[in-house]
């Protein structure tokens, strides 16, 4: 490892496969370029590979406001978020409705 690189994690997770990836970044790295540095579209064919140009990111489970500035440290795992399948309030709002239906 040269003396300007270090290394970084990054981590994305399906319900049924998770992978997480080391690699090693130049100083001045961001969050944003580490994910394309890890290559995820090849591990994760399934998924279309602008997800990860445009998903959220986060660090240590700290969500990212502009992972194209976040710039890393050693030793970072950036998290990639997958969009929600539904939206938390319409889920609650189903489950209220069942339950008052008695389902």
């Amino acid at each position: 490892m040269a003396a300007d690189t270090f290394a970084v994690e990054v981590a994305f997770a399906l319900p049924h496969k998770q992978r997480i990836v080391a690699v090693e970044v130049p100083q001045g790295t961001t969050a944003r370029q580490a994910v394309v540095m890890a290559d995820l579209p090849s591990l994760f064919p399934e998924i279309p590979s602008d997800t990860f140009e445009q998903a959220p990111l986060g660090i240590f489970g700290k969500a990212l406001r502009q992972p194209e500035k976040e710039a890393l440290r050693l030793g970072d795992r950036v998290e990639v978020y997958r969009p929600l399948e539904i939206d938390p309030k319409a889920a609650r709002l189903e489950r209220a409705k069942r339950q008052a239906k008695g389902e």
